[in-house]
């Protein structure tokens, strides 16, 4: 390999190891430097297959683009790469909370959680407990929901939640991603919605969990047959303190969910409908969950979000974050 000569400062930017480039891809990011803007036919043409995927890497994190004919033109990395950072801070707040919880479940099963933590046999008795603790719950409810983990569990929410809304209490629901592809959930939740919950969604969620007040949880734990299930009751101790806190960090990456499909045009001011379509894809959201959570096409929301990306002038989904970011429309 001969000698190569680049742009002061990007040799020291792509050699530094904390950045999500291999070898590979910053070689590849090198050659375009000097080649760009080329044909991708023609880049590929004597190309190894590591160099195509280093090439597909860049494509994707916006460091390079590829117009309609399919030439390949180079970015500057910088929002590729503070998306990049972005998304791992993200990453790495939720397996912190999540790994705090989980630390305190073993400790719990292993012997030391007696004293406030107590298991719960059986579908109907943990069913039963779910109901009691919101007739009991005094100023707030707050829930992760993996949706129905047993063939006999009716659709969110049940008849408790609406009489303990009516009352006054709050309730704050975070839903896996998933259940906006099932429209009796997704009804059922915008129903609670419409009732006064508080809901949003998240791609993936790691159990699913009640917390009543600040003194109770209850976590649902599924038998691998998928008929059963058990319940483990968490009274307040440092456990608990760690489920509020894992709460607490989806809700903040939560997308907001609202009573009824949203059918509104975005344009050039941040409008609700702007909002909440680029909460849901930061969110990490499907365009087909998109499309159905606010009632549109799939290929309405490609419409949208190639629209957004062109007034805001992002070469991708991930700079288009980082775009509405910067301007305070998320």
């Amino acid at each position: 390999m001969g000698m190569r000569t680049e742009p002061s400062g990007v040799a020291s930017a792509l050699e530094l190891g904390s950045l999500p480039l291999t070898p590979d891809v910053a070689d590849v990011y090198r050659d375009l430097l000097k080649t760009a803007p080329v044909a991708q036919r023609e880049f590929l043409s004597t190309a190894s297959p590591q160099v195509a995927r280093a090439l597909a890497g860049l494509l994707t994190s916006g460091a390079v683009h590829r117009d309609t004919a399919g030439v390949l033109h180079v970015r500057p990395p910088r929002s590729a790469l503070e998306s990049w950072a972005a998304q791992r801070e993200m990453e790495a707040a939720r397996a912190r909370a999540t790994a705090e919880t989980l630390s305190g479940l073993y400790t719990a099963v292993h012997g030391t959680g007696a004293a406030f933590v107590e298991v719960i046999e059986g579908k109907y008795a943990a069913r039963e407990l779910f109901r009691q603790l919101q007739t009991g719950a005094r100023t707030e409810v707050r829930g992760l929901e993996r949706g129905p983990y047993l063939r006999d569990t009716a659709r969110v929410p049940e008849e408790a939640q609406y009489d303990a809304l009516s009352r006054g209490l709050r309730y704050r629901c975070v839903y896996e991603g998933e259940l906006l592809y099932d429209e009796a959930m997704l009804a059922a939740v915008r129903s609670a919605v419409a009732a006064g919950e508080q809901a949003r969604v998240f791609p993936e969620l790691p159990l699913k969990m009640m917390l009543t007040d600040a003194d109770r949880g209850l976590i649902i734990l599924p038998r691998a047959s998928g008929d059963d299930a058990d319940a483990m009751l968490v009274y307040g101790s440092r456990l608990l303190d760690g489920l509020s806190e894992l709460f607490e960090v989806f809700w903040r990456l939560g997308a907001p969910i609202h009573a009824t499909a949203d059918t509104a045009e975005p344009d050039a001011e941040p409008t609700a409908a702007t909002q909440r379509l680029l909460a849901l894809l930061t969110a990490g959201l499907t365009d087909e969950a998109i499309a159905r959570d606010l009632g549109i096409s799939n290929r309405t929301v490609h419409r949208r979000v190639s629209r957004l990306q062109e007034l805001l002038g992002a070469r991708s989904r991930f700079q288009l974050g980082v775009q509405a970011s910067r301007r305070g429309w998320l």
